[in-house]
């Protein structure tokens, strides 16, 4: 067992630890990272299946993720537009298939109407809700008590509206159903994107990709870091602390610090036993907060022969097994890829099949909405962070009903020396790689100023708008 003494230690080499490390480096400050993978990189990950660059992670980047566009300027990380020339395929209830342009779903001009009234409702409520501390709504516990699909019914007489926007929030970005979790849940969401119109506007919110994948941030600040203070398949086992110190001990490497960050998602934070144990408010906590399931597919063709048919490969179903799909060919790739998305009870039918029928269900879905040529791609794979024992699901946590206003108010709260970031407890970015890094910078400004006695701009993200020079 190797034993060193660092100011920090993090748990978690993903995007809100490395962050963090980084930052805390360039005080002078020194750091060591335990990581329980064999690589960097947390929920953003990248492999070569079959030739192909496959982001089995998270990987686009939006306008108003400005802590992301600033890190990967200070990386020297360019970024490239996703394709969405063409038109776009939609399948209602009734199996119909609408090829359409522009942003309304063809569901007909009273259903776009509830629509655009939902949405209308859900941006005026965004706009007054402070992402970062959503509870102090006026109305925070009343909007936390009922789940977003009854809120959403009490708005609307229209089922189909109430599905459609539930589509954009439960398979699209909480993966769980919309009786399960509430509407300022849901509102977060919104004001974590700058409103709901931005989460309901494809090309705003899946806009860019990362020219490294979104792996290559990750991998750009390890670097940066340095391998010496990356310790891989180091999962923390046991943490000592007392009121002014810890002892992180992993497989094989024990470091004493002043101060732990554990950039883990909060559904992992009970993995390692504590000595003494968390105190009972943050162990009741994180038991509310759990993760939704998603798989997402990859398809990768020889061309992408969508465009042939003067279509984006930008599909929508709210009834189909594969509810969203988008063309995710890589950069400079003459071949075209498929990413589509089967979520929370979908997923579950999924798993329960045997590979062929799983594969054979899922392509047949996808083929409704982009023909034959669908059902034999090249390179076929699915992404299944459920199954993984460092994540446990996909694509964050979230709290269940009624937990975001009763413990909200305490999940950045520090437990002596112990501090919590992840994008799970983001504000702006939340969920997202944008979100990651900004609690990464700010949990590391709390350090510093605590450690030196100095104080910090509880808002400080470093993040400068990529389209406004500073």
């Amino acid at each position: 067992m190797q034993n060193i003494e660092r100011d920090v230690v993090i748990v978690g080499a993903g995007p809100a630890g490395l962050t963090a490390a980084l930052e805390l480096k360039k005080t002078g400050k020194t750091v060591a990272i335990l990581e329980a993978r064999d690589r960097v990189g947390g929920r953003t990950w990248t492999d070569t299946i079959g030739g192909a660059t496959i982001e089995i992670g998270g990987q686009w980047i939006s306008p108003d993720q400005t802590a992301l566009y600033s890190l990967a300027d200070e990386l020297g990380i360019e970024t490239y537009p996703r394709w969405k020339e063409g038109a776009s395929v939609f399948i209602d209830h009734d199996g119909k298939r609408t090829v359409y342009t522009g942003e309304d779903f063809p569901v007909g001009e009273a259903t776009v109407g509830e629509i655009d009234k939902l949405i209308a409702i859900m941006d005026e409520l965004a706009a007054q809700v402070n992402p970062d501390k959503p509870w102090e709504h006026p109305e925070a516990k009343e909007l936390d008590t009922i789940s977003f699909h009854h809120w959403l019914e009490s708005k609307t007489s229209d089922p189909v509206a109430v599905e459609c926007v539930g589509l954009f929030i439960a398979g699209g970005m909480l993966t769980k159903p919309a009786k399960t979790f509430s509407a300022l849940q849901a509102l977060l969401m919104a004001a974590s994107a700058g409103s709901f119109s931005n989460l309901v506007d494809e090309d705003f919110i899946l806009d860019r990709r990362m020219s490294t994948t979104m792996q290559g941030v990750s991998l750009k600040m390890a670097e940066r870091i340095g391998a010496e203070d990356i310790f891989l398949n180091n999962p923390m086992l046991r943490l000592e602390w007392s009121d002014d110190s810890v002892v992180a001990h992993g497989k094989d490497v024990s470091v004493s610090a002043k101060r732990v960050i554990m950039a883990i998602p909060p559904n992992l934070y009970t993995r390692p036993s504590y000595e003494p144990p968390l105190p009972r408010w943050q162990q009741v906590t994180h038991q509310h907060q759990s993760m939704g399931l998603v798989i997402k597919v990859h398809a990768v063709y020889d061309r992408p022969f969508w465009r042939e048919q003067g279509l984006s490969g930008t599909c929508f179903s709210p009834s189909s097994l594969v509810q969203e799909v988008y063309d995710n060919t890589f950069l400079n790739d003459p071949r075209g890829t498929l990413v589509g998305f089967v979520s929370d009870e979908k997923a579950d039918a999924m798993w329960a099949l045997g590979e062929e029928e799983r594969k054979t269900a899922i392509l047949e879905s996808m083929a409704a909405f982009l023909g034959e040529e669908t059902l034999n791609p090249e390179v076929f794979y699915l992404s299944d962070f459920g199954s993984e024992e460092w994540t446990r699901g996909a694509y964050a946590t979230s709290y269940d009903l009624g937990g975001l206003h009763r413990f909200g108010p305490t999940q950045n709260d520090a437990v002596g020396p112990i501090y919590f970031a992840s994008s799970d407890l983001a504000g702006e970015g939340y969920q997202h790689v944008d979100g990651a890094v900004r609690m990464g910078r700010r949990t590391a400004a709390r350090i510093v100023a605590e450690l030196d006695g100095g104080s910090y701009d509880e808002s400080f993200d470093g993040a400068v708008s990529p389209f406004v020079k500073a």
